[in-house]
C-alpha cells in the first residue's frame, strides 16, 4: 500500500468515524424534544400516545382537585378548548387557577394529559411567548392593564 493510499483510507476511516459520532448524538438527543401546543392544537390532532408534548394555556378556574396520595387534577385552556392533566408531585407556588401553565408530558389514550413536569410563570409579566401566541390566536389574551408590558421571554 501505497503512502497516497494510507492517507486516504485513515481519512475515509476518520469520516465514518466522525458520521457516526453524529448520528448517535442526533438520535439520542431526538428523545429529549418536546414541541409545543395548545389545547386546541392537542384536540384537533391528538399526539401519539408516546409521544412527549410540551402542553400550554391558562389552568382552567374550578378545575384544580388536589386527592389524598398527592395526584392534583386540573385543565389546562386555551379559550376554544380544555384539556383535562393529571399531575403526581409538588406544584410550584405560583400555579393558581387563571394563571399561565406549560407543563410537559404525554396524552393517554383516553385523552388525559399526564404531566411529569408543571412550569408556572415567575413574575407577574412572564409568560412563553409561544403560549402568548396561543392565547392572543384563541382570543382569551387579556393583560391587566390595557396592552400591559411585553410578555418576557427567556434568552438562551
Amino acid at each position: 500500500m501505497t503512502r497516497k493510499q494510507r492517507r486516504l483510507t485513515l481519512i475515509s476511516l476518520a469520516g465514518v468515524v466522525l458520521a457516526s459520532a453524529v448520528g448517535l448524538v442526533l438520535f439520542a438527543l431526538s428523545d429529549g424534544i418536546t414541541f409545543f401546543t395548545s389545547p386546541s392544537d392537542v384536540l384537533a390532532k391528538p399526539p401519539s400516545v408516546d409521544q412527549r408534548v410540551r402542553l400550554g394555556g391558562l389552568v382552567e378556574r374550578g378545575s384544580i382537585v388536589k386527592e389524598a396520595d398527592g395526584v392534583v387534577r386540573f385543565a389546562v385552556t386555551d379559550g376554544k378548548a380544555t384539556v383535562p392533566a393529571r399531575y403526581v408531585g409538588i406544584l410550584p407556588d405560583l400555579f393558581r387557577e387563571g394563571q399561565g401553565v406549560v407543563a410537559e408530558g404525554k396524552v393517554d389514550g383516553s385523552g388525559l394529559f399526564v404531566a411529569d413536569t408543571v412550569l408556572a410563570k415567575h413574575d407577574e409579566t412572564y409568560m412563553p411567548k409561544e403560549v402568548v401566541d396561543a392565547l392572543k390566536k384563541s382570543g382569551e389574551w387579556r393583560p391587566e392593564d390595557g396592552d400591559g408590558p411585553a410578555p418576557q421571554t427567556v434568552q438562551r
